[in-house]
């Protein structure tokens, strides 16, 4: 059974250190690396939903024109009619 002294003896010798005091060289290395992978990230994905939107709207836009062009192509050109002179001398 471990006494009082052994414990408050362990606690002194490995006492915790502060997060700030922990952090070594490759650990502020590794937060700036994942800071600027996250801040391209949030600009890859913010580029990414803007070039959507455009695309979107474009498509749109094209539809919206296919349709006026097909219209416009359905309606029939008028019919000519035949001069009466050219069907009685032929």
């Amino acid at each position: 059974m471990p006494s009082r002294n052994a414990a408050a003896r362990s606690k002194a010798l490995f006492k915790e250190a502060p997060a700030q005091a922990r952090a070594t060289k490759a650990d502020k290395t590794t937060e700036a690396a994942r800071a600027v992978a996250e801040a391209e990230s949030r600009e890859r994905t913010a580029k990414t939903e803007k070039l959507r939107a455009l695309r979107l709207e474009k498509e749109a836009a094209d539809a919206i024109a296919a349709k006026k062009a097909a219209a416009a192509k359905k309606k029939p050109a008028p019919k000519k009619k035949a001069k009466a002179d050219e069907t009685e001398t032929a």
